[in-house]
């Protein structure tokens, strides 16, 4: 997660330092007018995605790097590691 955005949470959610975080969260969210709530619901649901796409990848990574190892590790292409 980007600082800038994890920093800007933390100030959000600090703002109301006598509830918990999630309900001064939803009550930011009841504030919102409905076309904005949409807005924020299409960014979650991207932040989903993201997060899935990104988790599918590394297992993928992960699943292929023994294949890619016997292809890979081998004294001719010794050049290629330091570039």
């Amino acid at each position: 997660m980007d600082g800038r955005v994890s920093c800007r949470m933390a100030e959000i959610l600090s703002d109301e330092t006598s509830m918990p975080p999630n309900q001064a969260l939803i009550e930011k969210l009841n504030g919102l007018p409905v076309d904005r709530l949409a807005e924020v619901e299409d960014f979650v649901d991207f932040i989903r995605q993201r997060d899935q796409d990104r988790a599918i990848l590394r297992a993928a990574a992960a699943a292929s790097a023994p294949a890619f190892a016997t292809v890979w590790d081998n004294p001719e292409d010794d050049v290629y590691d330091a570039l």
